[in-house]
């Protein structure tokens, strides 16, 4: 596999938040020229074999996948882990406990959003949601679109569900250690997904970068659906920096909310080491 593979290892299913089921998002990538795939959802890797399978059946190569929403800084910041074995233990009882706090968030967040006039907030976000123990902001942000609060999921984060803004509680996440250790010792790569959204100062940027190699992380994503062409430039520098290898992934989570489809980034900018390389003999073959 080289460097100039259509690999899109970033999506989500209605297994978290997105709106497509892991054979539909296999289809949309195999008819947009994914060569290489992989189903990241949060926190979650319920849907793992069903994608695999549906990968396979479209003739099209499979990394497992997820995306781990992890607390660094006060932030959320979010770590993919590719080709880890979906059957392993401790991975699967980490995100669990992650999990575990959404439930309760979900009710505070409800719970504010009445106190500004939006009435049933839960129950409306809990129609848009496959998996209960999931609910997320991306759930309540289609209720306030269903229900007219807002045009579209945009405005919903400019004017609720964001700090300072009613609706906003905040998750305390896995740590950093936690989430790399359990993609590791599962057998897989952590990567950390797209960099430029976290708004870090450098020092926090790098102290970020510094602890995830520490913890023994060996990627980050360079090209994404959230990233502009300069900063491909400047994680692809990042990259480098850190001897880190370079992935590559839309973010899709719905036909009507993403702006990258799957398949559609430019190549991985050929300086680089992709993650599809060094994670060679855990990619589940097209056939």
């Amino acid at each position: 596999m080289t460097t100039y593979l259509n690999a899109d290892l970033h999506c989500h299913s209605v297994v978290s938040d997105g709106t497509l089921s892991p054979e539909e998002l296999a289809a949309r990538a195999k008819a947009n020229g994914v060569e290489l795939w992989a189903l990241t959802d949060h926190d979650e890797i319920g849907g793992q074999h069903r994608a695999a399978a549906a990968a396979r059946a479209q003739g099209m190569a499979y990394l497992t996948g997820v995306e781990i929403s992890v607390t660094f800084a006060d932030t959320t910041v979010h770590i993919v882990g590719l080709g880890f074995d979906p059957d392993n233990t401790q991975l699967a009882e980490g995100l669990a406990a992650t999990r575990g706090g959404r439930g309760e968030r979900a009710k505070d967040m409800a719970e504010q959003l009445a106190q500004v006039g939006i009435k049933g907030a839960y129950e409306g976000a809990l129609k848009f949601v496959g998996n209960p123990a999931l609910i997320s902001r991306t759930h309540f942000a289609r209720f306030l679109v269903e229900t007219g609060v807002c045009k579209e999921t945009s405005e919903v984060f400019r004017k609720y569900l964001t700090e300072g803004k009613p609706g906003y509680v905040p998750h305390r996440w896995a740590s950093l250690g936690d989430a790399v250790r359990w993609i590791t010792q599962a057998g897989g790569m952590a990567v950390i997904a797209h960099p430029a959204r976290y708004k870090f100062s450098a020092n926090e940027e790098f102290a970020l970068f510094s602890e995830f190699k520490t913890h023994g992380g060996r990627g980050v994503e360079v090209v994404t659906g959230s990233h502009s062409a300069a900063e491909y430039v400047t994680y692809a520098a990042m990259a480098k920096e850190f001897d880190l290898a370079a992935s590559r992934g839309s973010d899709f989570h719905s036909p009507d909310e993403s702006h990258t489809d799957l398949g559609t980034l430019p190549l991985l900018p050929g300086a680089l080491t992709p993650v599809w390389e060094l994670l060679s003999n855990r990619v589940q073959p097209a056939h």
